[in-house]
């Protein structure tokens, strides 16, 4: 059987029923409405709940400030957030003098998702020598990470992955 071959059942496809061509026909005058009354003349509205004030005139306004208003946790910015002690198990993985960035954090799954950046914070130990960039660090962290050799560096808001410059690409190569 090919895909061209298929066909409904018998019965199972029916012509559409056209209402309003005369008396004859069967749905002819009131076309199958019935005789006066709301929904003869008129479809009833959308959220129309039969004289009942309805849900959306119950509900509270939303508006400014105060009682009623919408929360503020609605627009909190949410960080990604990472301790130094799991930037010290990263590291192990990737390796001595590794950069972690919060792109490479979120494609080896340490992180689902950035949200507004990366946070570090100083929760943790490291030893290794790693290269950290991130959206915020607390003084700790940054302490903490330069104390191992390692180096900090601060991304700008949304920025995800570092942008190095080119005379320092050249001069890590030994080339101009």
């Amino acid at each position: 059987m090919r895909l061209h071959e298929l066909s409904a059942p018998r019965g199972a496809r029916h012509r559409r029923k056209r209402v309003g061509r005369g008396i004859g026909s069967g749905h002819g005058k009131t076309a199958g409405r019935g005789s006066k009354g709301e929904k003869a003349r008129d479809t009833i509205r959308p959220g129309f709940e039969g004289g009942q004030t309805p849900l959306y005139m119950r509900l509270r306004k939303h508006r400014g400030r105060g009682k009623g208003a919408m929360p503020q946790r609605m627009f909190r910015a949410e960080h990604a957030i990472i301790n130094v002690g799991h930037l010290q198990k990263v590291g192990e993985r990737l390796g001595e003098n590794a950069v972690i960035s919060p792109r490479l954090l979120v494609e080896k799954r340490v992180l689902k998702k950035l949200g507004r950046g990366l946070r570090v914070l100083g929760e943790g130990e490291i030893s290794l020598p790693v290269t950290v960039y991130a959206n915020h660090f607390s003084a700790s962290a940054r302490a903490k990470i330069e104390a191992a050799g390692g180096r900090a560096f601060l991304l700008g808001r949304n920025m995800t992955a570092p942008k190095p410059e080119r005379t320092t690409l050249n001069a890590e190569r030994g080339t101009n």
